[in-house]
């Protein structure tokens, strides 16, 4: 493992402004995940969990404090350096898995790439190869609504891998699938993250998904600690 984290998070805060109060969400999360650990976050509904997965991720700005992704500082990029950001640092994976319906298995893999501005010829290929590890290469030009809940989350961990960001972030990524299909994601995305020797932070309630993970912390009153 590198010896520089590649996450880290330094009295993190987040609140949002309502009609009624200023709502405290995180107080002072301090994080640091170094290159090649696969870390579960857990906690009650509402902590702030994926509140903290979007500041990682370059969806959402900190209230304070300070976090730095590979070296860069997340919280300071401008808006089209945030987006490069996502697009060649970050693979997202969500509880849905927010597909486009109007793109095939393979195309929807792809898009990432497009985005990046790739060579198509390797960008095709890349994408074929990440729909075969995933156990989907009879099902590369399906539509999303001829496939299964698995079968969709599964095109969506491939989207996550396309761009070869170093860091996985998941948020609930088992979590709108039965019990077959959620281990088998499970072991799909495990596998993955250390085949392909990437890091990977989740938040999950799934007890089986978390115990899968090299480290686990608990999120609560807005500070992580020890699970």
């Amino acid at each position: 493992m590198s010896e520089v984290p590649l996450v880290i998070a330094s009295s993190l805060r987040r609140h949002f402004l309502t009609s009624a109060e200023r709502l405290e969400v995180l107080t002072a999360v301090d994080l640091e995940v170094r290159a090649g650990e696969t870390v579960a976050i857990t906690g009650e509904s509402g902590c702030g969990k994926s509140t903290l997965l979007g500041l990682i991720g370059g969806l959402d700005r900190p209230s304070g404090g300070k976090l730095t992704v590979g070296g860069m500082d997340v919280a300071g990029l401008a808006e089209s350096e945030l987006s490069s950001f996502r697009n060649s640092q970050v693979g997202f994976i969500f509880q849905f898995h927010f597909l486009l319906k109007d793109f095939t298995a393979l195309e929807n893999v792809l898009i990432p790439g497009l985005v990046g501005r790739q060579s198509s010829r390797a960008l095709a290929e890349r994408a074929r190869e990440l729909l075969r590890e995933v156990g989907l290469e009879s099902r590369m030009n399906a539509w999303p609504l001829e496939l299964s809940g698995g079968e969709r989350q599964r095109v969506a961990v491939a989207r996550a891998l396309m761009n070869e960001p170093p860091l996985i972030l998941a948020d609930e990524p088992t979590g709108n699938l039965d019990e077959r299909n959620a281990r088998g994601v499970e072991e799909l995305l495990f596998s993955l993250v250390e085949r392909h020797r990437r890091t990977m932070i989740l938040v999950t309630h799934d007890a089986a998904l978390s115990s899968r993970a090299g480290r686990r912390l608990l999120l609560a009153g807005g500070v992580l600690e020890p699970a």
